[in-house]
């Protein structure tokens, strides 16, 4: 890991008064800078906090928003509740899945894309739904997905 990585880093836990109790705002920041969480600034957080890695791990595990795995710069989900999928959702997903060359939980080489499905998003009336980051897309067909991913960069 660069030094300038790490300053960046210190900047950050510096920011909270390197206080342990800060520790899910410090992991916050660095997952935004980063789109993950490299096991690099994980051990050097734990230094800084002076805080087990074991909870470190624990805290990066347990909240959703937190990958500990590289992400790409825009999210795409695809709902599969019930609505979505009597729609087509899978459908939408496996075309994601092949014009993209990922599965379902995957992020694109060039980390421009990752790609989830969840079981609702709560938009059954637009069925089928696919979200790109917070902007929802309702009513989705298949020839409309590459157009809309073309908004991304």
């Amino acid at each position: 890991m660069s030094s300038e990585i790490l300053e960046k880093v210190d900047k950050v836990i510096d920011k909270y008064k390197r206080e342990r109790k800060a520790l899910i705002s410090v992991l916050q920041d660095i997952q935004q800078e980063y789109n993950y969480l490299p096991k690099d600034l994980l051990l050097h957080i734990k230094e800084r906090l002076n805080v087990p890695l074991t909870q470190i791990y624990g805290v990066a595990t347990f909240y959703n928003a937190f990958s500990l795995k590289p992400r790409g710069r825009h999210l795409i989900t695809v709902c599969m509740g019930t609505a979505c999928h009597v729609k087509g959702a899978g459908r939408i997903l496996e075309k994601l899945e092949r014009d993209l060359k990922i599965k379902s939980g995957g992020v694109t080489k060039d980390l421009r894309f990752s790609l989830e499905s969840v079981r609702c998003l709560g938009c059954c009336s637009l069925a089928p739904v696919v979200r790109v980051d917070e902007e929802v897309y309702g009513r989705v067909r298949q020839d409309k997905l590459m157009r809309i991913l073309s908004h991304y960069d």
